[in-house]
């Protein structure tokens, strides 16, 4: 189900003097239920796009629409008619990302960013718990329902042996389940990451992929992330965004590889990519 819809974006930056355009003509969906992986050479604007579609940053052109009509995880919804439910903030079907405030974006919107948290004295289900701050008012008091919410998002990401941990205490693989589990917390039907695997050794680059397929999948989340990790994400996600000038491709990684748009992106000197098995070889 479609979820975010670019229609003739063009993404860029505005100073007092000038008009930068960094990409222009965008137009590609992100379904629910799916894993899209956004990848492209350093410096095309995979960060730009990502700022814009999480309202960072105003687009120069063309409209991100929100179809508010997908729903979100099915994890324990708050049952406050004082909280209401991500599904329920927006009575429309789509709505403009231009329209909604901080607060209304706070709960369709989560964002998982490359940055290491900087906390200290803080443990897991603390840090988790910061999730729910667009429900729990002034004060972010936690009452019993979010607490519940906090716990299963912890053992959706299956951390609950981390629980009591103090955060600064963890490694890189473990912290990133933990900023995943805070999104979930977080009730939105739409997750954003920045490379979330920039930091992690191989084994715990797998994990954190397959993790985020399965939420997309299980949770009917749509997960969007940028990242350099290029074969990961041709063995694990639904569908490919390739950045490249003048152009934006969009499908299944089988797609574009056999539409010779991954060939075109990956192959260099001594490098070469196997389109039937989506591989990716150097010669000796």
């Amino acid at each position: 189900m479609e979820s975010v819809v670019l229609q003739n974006l063009s993404i860029g930056y505005l100073t007092k003097d000038s008009r930068k355009v960094v990409a222009t003509g965008l137009n590609a969906t992100i379904n629910s239920g799916e894993l899209t992986c956004l990848l492209g050479r350093n410096g095309i604007g995979k960060s730009t796009l990502l700022r814009t579609l999480s309202a960072f940053q105003p687009a120069l052109d063309g409209d991100i629409n929100i179809a508010l009509n997908s729903h979100p995880s099915s994890i324990i919804p708050h049952p406050s008619s004082l909280i209401p439910h991500p599904s329920s903030i927006i009575h429309h079907p789509s709505s403009p990302l231009t329209s909604l405030s901080d607060k209304e974006r706070s709960r369709v919107i989560g964002i998982v960013l490359t940055e290491k948290p900087d906390v200290q004295n803080m443990t897991i289900e603390e840090l988790v718990g910061m999730g729910r701050s667009p429900y729990t008012g002034f004060w972010g008091t936690l009452d019993a329902e979010d607490e519940k919410i906090v716990r299963e998002a912890i053992r959706l990401v299956g951390i609950e042996n981390l629980r009591g941990r103090m955060v600064h205490t963890l490694s890189d693989g473990e912290r990133q389940k933990v900023m995943i589990a805070k999104a979930l917390a977080q009730q939105t039907p739409i997750i954003y990451l920045d490379e979330p695997t920039a930091f992690l050794d191989f084994p715990s680059k797998v994990e954190t992929m397959q993790l985020l397929r399965k939420l997309a999948a299980e949770e009917q989340k749509t997960i969007f992330l940028s990242t350099h990790d290029v074969e990961l994400s041709l063995q694990l996600a639904d569908k490919i965004w390739l950045m490249e000038p003048e152009q934006l491709s969009v499908g299944t990684p089988a797609e574009l590889a056999a539409q010779g748009v991954l060939s075109r992106f990956i192959e260099h000197d001594g490098i070469v990519f196997d389109k039937d098995s989506l591989t990716i070889h150097i010669r000796k």
